[in-house]
């Protein structure tokens, strides 16, 4: 499992935009930048919809406050479904679809999911801050329900 200090690996998200899917790379979202990125295991479902994404969207301006330059939220489902999130919550965070898993699964935060009928690769609940794609603070969820470890408010605290 990645940890605070290493550098996340190289990945390539896919994005909704007004013009179609395109591909967003690891490197164009961590060089240079301050980001926060929190993974959920499935958008929509109910502790990620009503727990979890609205606490990133409502302080939003407190991380752009400390120098955040991006807020984005990830998960292992397909564009359409990601692009159906962030047109149904508004706001300052970019929504990067995990398909395959392939991110979570290199960073060591995956988890099978099967047994909830969610599929072999899902997400765990997490938050972390990297600055320049460098790990700077980790918070995982130990109970996937919850989010209270990765929530915003203890990712804001941490900063």
């Amino acid at each position: 499992m990645i940890k605070v200090g290493d550098k996340l690996p190289e990945a390539t998200f896919q994005v909704m935009t007004a013009d179609g899917i395109k591909p967003k790379t690891a490197a164009e979202i961590f060089a240079g930048k301050k980001v926060v990125l929190f993974g959920v295991p499935g958008a929509f479902t109910p502790t990620c919809s009503r727990n979890h994404l609205p606490g990133f969207i409502a302080n939003a301006d407190q991380f752009m406050a400390k120098g955040v330059d991006t807020i984005a939220v990830t998960g292992v489902n397909d564009v359409h479904v990601m692009g159906a999130w962030a047109k149904a919550n508004p706001g300052k965070v970019e929504f990067l679809a995990d398909g395959n898993g392939d991110f979570v699964k290199s960073i060591g935060l995956d988890f099978n999911g099967s047994e909830r009928m969610m599929g072999p690769v899902r997400s765990r609940r997490y938050a972390l801050y990297a600055e320049d794609g460098v790990v700077k603070v980790l918070n995982v969820e130990e109970v996937a329900s919850k989010a209270e470890v990765s929530s915003a408010e203890n990712l804001l605290k941490a900063i």
